[in-house]
């Protein structure tokens, strides 16, 4: 399987890391964003912006950075989503303590995207996907799908925080709060293209992590592959060794 498709916008957020000069040159150099201070989510309408924590900040910045003026297919990915506001409820439930239904309902893992949607009054596609070590190359299939099926531009949007620190010892890989969106299209003469392939599938314990350690969580990984210009990044998830590619 391969798939091939142009970024045509990106944009991304991360304590310390919120121009577009700052993730270049952090891409030549890369190390792992530290804290939860991101700015107020202005574009976003209040009634609705009081309810988006951290999490919810880091994927909706980019987003609204590069969204079409027009509705648009989104896909959303975190491989973890909103686990920290989970954790709670679920110490909430062993101290006998009521659950919150607005919580419950913040908590489920296209809720950030729905808000997104919701406040863009954007009927189109809205897909959330979490696919373990996989979840990347999982969301950008899904979003070459949508491209196939007759999409002119599908808005990605990657986005990740800490393990809360009961699950921390389950943790393959750094954990840091970021988000970032790209839109992408079919590839145009003369741009870039990126190219997205299975190099061999997994089964049973082959998917096993590797024993290096990273120094990013490998969504986080996959924007400095991207913005550093590099050739290749082949990545080994829980069902597949996969490689990307730029192209010119």
């Amino acid at each position: 399987m391969a798939i091939e498709f142009g970024i045509r916008a990106w944009a991304a957020c991360a304590p310390a890391l919120q121009s577009r000069e700052a993730w270049q040159a952090w891409s030549q150099a890369p190390w792992l964003p530290e804290g939860s201070d991101l700015p107020t989510l202005a574009a976003m309408a209040p009634m609705l912006r009081r309810r988006v924590n951290a999490i919810g900040r880091a994927a909706l910045h980019p987003a609204y950075d590069i969204a079409p003026d027009t509705a648009a297919a989104t896909v959303f990915a975190s491989r973890h989503g909103d686990t920290r506001r989970a954790f709670e409820m679920l110490s909430a439930l062993a101290a006998g303590e009521p659950l919150s239904p607005t919580a419950f309902g913040l908590s489920v893992h296209n809720a950030i995207g729905a808000m997104f949607t919701i406040d863009r009054g954007d009927a189109s596609n809205l897909l959330a996907v979490a696919a373990g070590r996989d979840t990347v190359e999982t969301a950008v299939v899904e979003a070459c799908g949508l491209l196939a099926d007759g999409a002119d531009e599908v808005l990605l949007v990657c986005y990740d925080a800490p393990l809360p620190e009961a699950y921390a010892e389950f943790a393959d890989e750094p954990g840091c709060l970021f988000g970032w969106a790209w839109r992408i299209g079919k590839p145009r003469a003369g741009e870039p293209v990126w190219r997205l392939d299975v190099v061999r599938p997994l089964a049973g314990d082959q998917g096993d992590p590797d024993t290096a350690h990273p120094v990013l969580p490998h969504a986080l990984d996959v924007l400095r592959f991207m913005l550093a210009g590099e050739a290749v990044l082949t990545h080994r998830g829980e069902r597949a060794i996969w490689r990307w590619q730029r192209r010119g």
